[in-house]
């Protein structure tokens, strides 16, 4: 029994995102709630919330999952659209950057 949960369009770079991502792919739900709640990144509370989403998924799917049993299967992130921004620079010029959007995924599934 699998559930998923999908948070699109969240304003972290993904690089950044899959360190934190890296983290709790494979393991046990619990313990990657845990792991969320003391890893000290910004992004960590988003992914931890798409954590709690999947597992609130998977029991609203099925009424006999036992909660202890899920494990994080699947986790990954990517890359959503870019935004580019002009910033002001000196003599007229001006400096392009990106502002970039992640889309982070969450599949949990039991032992």
């Amino acid at each position: 029994m699998e559930a998923r949960a999908e948070a699109r369009y969240i304003r972290v770079s993904p690089q950044k995102a899959r360190l934190v991502v890296d983290l709790i792919r494979g393991r046990n739900a619990g313990k990657a709630l845990t792991i969320l709640r003391t890893t000290n990144k910004r992004v960590a509370l988003s992914i931890e919330k798409v954590l709690r989403s999947a597992i609130a998924n998977a029991q609203n799917r099925s009424t006999d999952v036992d909660v202890d049993k899920l494990v994080v299967s699947e986790a990954y992130v990517n890359e959503g659209p870019r935004s580019r921004r002009v910033r002001p620079a000196p003599m007229g010029r001006a400096y392009r950057y990106q502002r970039r959007v992640s889309h982070i995924a969450v599949t949990v599934a039991e032992i």
